[in-house]
């Protein structure tokens, strides 16, 4: 959970400072601002969603270091909501398949969290459960 919210935080961060780098990152070619056409708030969305990335980043990390389970266990479904969307998002076309990458990362950080929850629900003992009936 750290390391997904570091690795968003930071994605965040270079979307507000470097957004060309960012949008490079996901398979989509920089416009100019020069050549931009009048009414194009691609850079509006990026910031916004950069914005977003930076605060959910942070999010995680303060979960992580919280070990707030019940946050890591809403984090899998709309993570896997999440991966459908932007998979059905390039197949569909509306988005190149570079993008197709953070689907399958949040796709696969949805599987591996959801993973390790079950192990730990697994090998803990039954006292930790009836002190946390969430898990």
């Amino acid at each position: 959970m750290a390391g997904f919210g570091v690795l968003a935080a930071a994605l965040g961060v270079v979307g507000l400072i470097a957004p060309d780098v960012l949008l490079r990152l996901m398979g989509f070619t920089p416009v100019p601002d020069s050549r931009r056409a009048e009414g194009d708030h691609t850079t509006v969305f990026l910031t916004a969603s950069s914005m977003a990335a930076l605060n959910m980043g942070v999010y995680y990390v303060l979960a992580a270091l919280s070990d707030w389970k019940a946050f890591f266990r809403w984090t899998v479904p709309f993570r896997l909501l999440t991966c459908a969307v932007f998979t059905l998002a390039v197949i569909g076309g509306r988005a190149p398949s570079g993008f197709l990458g953070v689907g399958l990362w949040e796709g696969i950080g949805a599987i591996v969290t959801g993973a390790a929850l079950r192990y730990e629900q697994r090998r803990a003992p039954a006292t930790d459960m009836e002190v946390d009936p969430a898990v």
